[in-house]
């Protein structure tokens, strides 16, 4: 597995593995395989956050990486009004210093971990100024309880702010073939920084994969099932970007899913696809991405296709726009 480095001298694999799916526990062997398959399989980050469940994804990754220490990094989130000790969600956020250092001490503990490798804002809360935040997460690193400092979904001015007053290493924040908003205003940034892109829904929530069509149907808690790119009409509109990238893909032998994910790696050094999933043999095939070599001539197929296809529907509903800090 190939290696990218951010700053502040943090290393990573080029592909990173998301376990926000894994919130349900109807298979917990099974998504403990999956976590523990992709360490052995090269991938050396691994991203969670306490409001995933909330803390019954960190307290599945804790139990997965554990006999993994020194072989994994882990990623974990705060900022989300979280009542630290029931766990329960009461909406909105919360990223006040107080919160944030309890919420490094639950993580902390359920991931079983003396330091947490990648600690992220969730959201910028604007009720609490950067300085504060990135002033508690400087503390939080010279106590040895975090190394580095992420933020996700940040907009330019508040990275700019949050960098000033302690470095930052990762921005978290979605991209790829069909959401290329960050190319504006992010992308110049954080390469001038010299901070890390990690990347999630590189796979633009399973359509990328090729997997999905328009007469398939969510679960009421899959949050596809109220997002507008999902609708069936949506959908629908959208399969043409897929079957360009099949087109593409038959002659390289790879799949739509691997095209996406290597396309964030040739597109810049500093990105790391952050991806999802459930399964040892989407694992393996996601993985393949790493080792594909696109020719420039398609690169720039994909490139261009992208960047001309009319993309039907926004990215989330409307209630979690809002939270967006771009």
């Amino acid at each position: 597995m190939q290696m990218r480095k951010f700053g502040q001298g943090f290393q990573v694999s080029c592909l990173a593995l998301g376990a926000m799916g894994y919130g349900t526990l109807t298979d917990r062997a099974g998504l403990i395989a999956t976590l523990r398959g992709a360490v052995e399989r090269g991938v050396t980050l691994i991203d969670t956050a306490e409001v995933y469940g909330p803390w019954v994804n960190e307290e599945l990754v804790g139990e997965a990486l554990a006999p993994l220490k020194g072989q994994v990094q882990i990623a974990t989130k705060f900022g989300w009004d979280i009542d630290q000790q029931t766990g329960a969600h009461r909406g909105g956020l919360n990223s006040r210093p107080a919160q944030i250092r309890a919420s490094v001490e639950g993580s902390l503990r359920r991931l079983r971990i003396d330091c947490i490798d990648l600690l992220y804002q969730h959201r910028v809360d604007p009720e609490v100024p950067m300085e504060d935040v990135a002033g508690t997460v400087r503390e939080l690193i010279t106590a040895g309880k975090v190394r580095h400092f992420g933020l996700s979904e940040a907009g330019a001015a508040s990275i700019a702010r949050a960098h000033a007053e302690q470095p930052v290493t990762a921005l978290q924040s979605e991209y790829s073939l069909w959401t290329r908003e960050p190319e504006a205003e992010i992308l110049p940034l954080v390469e001038g920084l010299g901070i890390g892109l990690i990347t999630y829904s590189p796979l633009g929530k399973g359509f990328l994969t090729g997997k999905i069509d328009p007469s398939q149907s969510f679960e009421p808690k899959d949050i596809r099932a109220r997002t507008p790119r999902f609708t069936s009409d949506a959908r629908a509109a959208n399969l043409a970007l897929i079957e360009g990238l099949k087109a593409i893909g038959a002659r390289l032998g790879a799949s739509p899913a691997q095209l996406a994910l290597a396309w964030l790696l040739a597109k810049k050094p500093y990105i790391v696809p952050l991806f999802g999933t459930r399964s040892l043999p989407r694992l393996e095939e996601n993985l393949g991405a790493a080792s594909l070599a696109l020719p420039e001539e398609d690169f720039a197929a994909i490139d261009a296709l992208s960047q001309a296809f009319p993309v039907e529907g926004a990215r989330y509903p409307e209630d979690i726009m809002a939270y967006s800090g771009r």
